[in-house]
């Protein structure tokens, strides 16, 4: 492997223990790639509620921690990939995703399911990069 390229797994246990062979999240230079989360609590491994905002908040809780573990928050993500039961829950993601972030708000593709692992209503991924601004 090229000594540009060292790649770093990054793993916490304020968030939930990868269910298949990936990383938490992934370090390489200065981008993080972090796993998509679904709305599992880290504790039990049971999802927060039947309800789909239930389970976008522990989502969004679950990607703060896994963000924090890799030197950042979730204001360093400049893209977020949103995997929804049903788009009409599109208002909701909106909902939480200001409570962790500001603008200039990051890139987003929010796209609609068939079906999710544990059969979760959403799952979010993101990718962060570290020590860089998001202005122009």
């Amino acid at each position: 492997m090229s000594e540009h390229s060292e790649r770093k797994a990054i793993q916490t246990d304020h968030a939930p223990e990868p269910i298949g062979i990936y990383s938490q999240a992934l370090k390489v230079g200065q981008m993080v790639y972090l796993s998509g989360q679904i709305g599992l609590i880290p504790e039990t491994g049971q999802l927060a509620g039947e309800d789909v905002l239930s389970q976008i908040r522990q989502v969004f809780l679950n990607l703060d921690n896994v963000a924090r573990a890799s030197g950042g928050t979730l204001q360093d993500c400049v893209r977020f990939t949103v995997y929804l039961m049903d788009l009409g829950d599109f208002s909701l993601i909106n909902e939480v995703m200001q409570e962790y972030l500001s603008p200039p708000y990051p890139a987003r593709t929010t796209i609609e399911v068939s079906r999710l692992p544990k059969d979760a209503l959403v799952e979010v991924d993101a990718i962060m990069a570290l020590n860089t601004k998001l202005g122009i």
